[in-house]
């Protein structure tokens, strides 16, 4: 096989780059075109946009993509209409007979590292006109070209289909984690019924309408200890290396798992462990973020955990025996608990503050072990869905990542009919 040529995108594409219009020409009225500064309004394939601008002074055509020139620099959607776009972002279609534009969309994707180098080195991350129409391009005949975008569409739409279903479970669960904690189980693995059917069921408190045999109590009453980590010295820190590990806000998610996806953590030598004792963390331990934006992180110490300490901005929950941790973990993820604590947060320098004094006066539902456990297998049952489809859709990711590859390097050959080889031109 021939080796593979590259052409600057230039060639095959037509490229527009946005100009912000003045506040005069934007409209909520809808009188000329949607206005998209960058990629904040971009969705799943297509952008959305309530905004408009009369004149519209660049046009992305239908059928063109959207990039982002401006950090993050590379994202892109579809345009299914033409848009307005602002100096966040850029444009570019095929040239009739020339290419096709579903495959230059992933050719850019594969080459988006020559986007990012050119962005390094300014004040904000961005790319120039130049930047965007020289980004290589394979050289392919327009037959080759076809082929390689219905094979990536196809797996486009599956992408696009499990993040479909993972918003909807999230949906799904998000109205059950509502009724988990506002109507309970019963012993049959039921929920009550709505306090509307029946009211006798039910009691008004400071959080709103719970079961009657319910009752509330403060974190500080069900969990033996309440505190939050401690952060060592900076000359003490490393990011690899033997000692202690540090977790972060970063470590957090919003799912009750740790990641340790990135170097975010800290190691500490194993000096001053009396001065450490507070923020060591054991089995059963439950974590959330006390300084934000975003409040609301948790995650759950396990035993395959190992040897973990909190920093500062990390409030550790240790429950006593009659409080289940993931019941506590699941009850910290309601809304009902994320309004009490932006209802009590400072706000300092940009950053949202809570105090452990806002931790301990946290009301937590007292209610037996058996039904904490019921609420805790249904929360649990509808959260296996989910974390499915999430590995359904990495999965699908790195299939695409791999494909893209193979075959927008020519490493695997595209067949056309008859032929078996991948046939490219200077």
């Amino acid at each position: 096989m021939s080796e593979l040529a590259f052409a600057p995108l230039a060639r095959f594409a037509d490229v527009v780059m946005g100009q912000s219009p003045g506040a005069d020409l934007c409209n909520t009225e809808e009188r000329g075109l949607p206005f998209l500064q960058g990629c904040a309004e971009f969705g799943p394939r297509h952008p959305h946009s309530e905004v408009y601008c009369a004149p519209p002074l660049r046009v992305a055509k239908t059928g063109s993509v959207l990039i982002s020139v401006r950090a993050p620099v590379g994202t892109m959607n579809y345009a299914d209409r033409d848009y307005c776009i602002g100096r966040g972002l850029g444009a570019f279609k095929a040239k009739f007979g020339v290419s096709n534009t579903i495959f230059l969309k992933h050719a850019v994707e594969l080459n988006a590292a020559y986007l990012h180098r050119r962005s390094q080195g300014s004040t904000f991350a961005a790319v120039s006109t130049d930047d965007v129409k020289t980004v290589p391009i394979p050289v392919f005949m327009p037959d080759k070209q076809e082929k390689i975008a219905t094979i990536l569409t196809s797996i486009d739409t599956a992408i696009e289909k499990t993040e479909a279903l993972i918003a909807k479970y999230q949906q799904i669960k998000a109205g059950l984690m509502h009724d988990l904690f506002t109507r309970g189980v019963q012993p049959n693995g039921q929920l009550r019924p709505p306090r509307e059917q029946a009211p006798e069921l039910y009691q008004e408190t400071a959080i709103g309408w719970i079961p009657r045999e319910w009752s509330l109590e403060c974190a500080n009453t069900l969990c033996s200890l309440i505190t939050k980590g401690t952060t060592p010295a900076s000359d003490e820190m490393w990011q690899e290396g033997d000692g202690i590990r540090f977790l972060r806000v970063d470590n957090l998610t919003f799912d009750g798992q740790l990641s340790f996806d990135s170097s975010s953590f800290r190691i500490a030598l194993k000096t001053h462990l009396s001065d450490l004792a507070r923020s060591r963390c054991l089995p059963d331990d439950v974590l959330t973020n006390i300084v934000g934006p975003p409040l609301g992180k948790v995650s759950l110490i396990s035993e395959e955990t190992g040897e973990v300490n909190i920093n500062q901005a990390i409030a550790l929950f240790r429950p006593r025996d009659g409080l289940d941790s993931g019941f506590l973990l699941y009850w910290l993820t309601t809304e009902t608990v994320k309004r009490w604590f932006l209802q009590r947060a400072k706000q300092t320098s940009g950053q949202l503050n809570l105090t452990l004094a806002m931790c301990q006066e946290l009301p937590v539902p007292s209610i037996g072990l058996h039904e904490q456990k019921l609420i805790l297998a249904r929360a649990q049952g509808c959260e296996r869905r989910i974390q499915s489809e999430w590995r359904n859709l990495c999965a699908l990711t790195d299939q695409k990542s791999g494909l893209m590859h193979d075959l927008l390097t020519g490493k695997v050959p595209v067949t056309i009919e008859n032929q078996t080889t991948t046939e490219v031109v200077a």
